[in-house]
C-alpha cells in the first residue's frame, strides 16, 4: 500500500479485527487441542529449567518467585481452562487440580535437587493463581466459550 508520497504505509489491525482474532486465539474450537498441550509444553519446560543448576537465581533477577509463579501457572490454568471439555463449571475444577498437582510435582522435584528446594509457600501461590485465574475465566468468558 502506498500513499503516493513516501511509499510504503504501514496498516495496523482495525479495533474491529481484535476481538477476532482473541476469539480464534482462545475460544475457536479447532485450537482447542493446541491450547491443551502448549500447557503441558509450558509445563515441562518449567520442570527442565528449574532443574538447571543456576537457572532460578539468573531469572530471579528479572522477577520474583512470587510474580514467576503466578504467571507461569495462571497461563497454564487458562490453558487448561480454555483447552479441555465440559461445562464452565468442570473446567474450573480440572483446571484447578491440574495445577495444584503440577505444583505440587514441581516442588517435589526441587525437592531431590541439592540446588533448589521444595516450598509450600511457593505452591500455594500457583493454587491461588490457578484459582483466580479460573474463577475469572469462569465469570467472564462469554457462555458459548465456557460450555463445550
Amino acid at each position: 500500500m502506498s500513499d503516493g508520497r513516501h511509499g510504503k504505509v504501514m496498516v495496523f489491525p482495525t479495533p474491529s479485527v481484535m476481538p477476532a482474532l482473541l476469539s480464534l486465539l482462545v475460544l475457536d474450537e479447532r485450537l482447542r487441542k493446541l491450547r491443551y498441550g502448549t500447557a503441558l509444553a509450558i509445563y515441562a519446560a518449567i520442570l527442565i529449567m528449574g532443574s538447571l543448576p543456576g537457572a532460578r537465581a539468573e531469572i530471579g533477577t528479572v522477577a520474583s518467585g512470587i510474580v514467576l509463579h503466578s504467571l507461569a501457572y495462571g497461563v497454564i490454568t487458562f490453558l487448561l481452562f480454555t483447552g479441555s471439555l465440559g461445562s464452565a463449571r468442570e473446567r474450573a475444577v480440572k483446571s484447578v487440580l491440574s495445577v495444584m498437582v503440577m505444583g505440587a510435582l514441581d516442588e517435589l522435584v526441587q525437592s531431590f535437587l541439592p540446588y533448589r528446594s521444595g516450598a509450600i509457600g511457593d505452591w500455594l501461590v500457583d493454587c491461588n493463581a490457578a484459582l483466580i485465574t479460573a474463577g475469572l475465566l469462569w465469570a467472564f468468558l462469554p457462555q458459548t466459550a465456557r460450555s463445550r
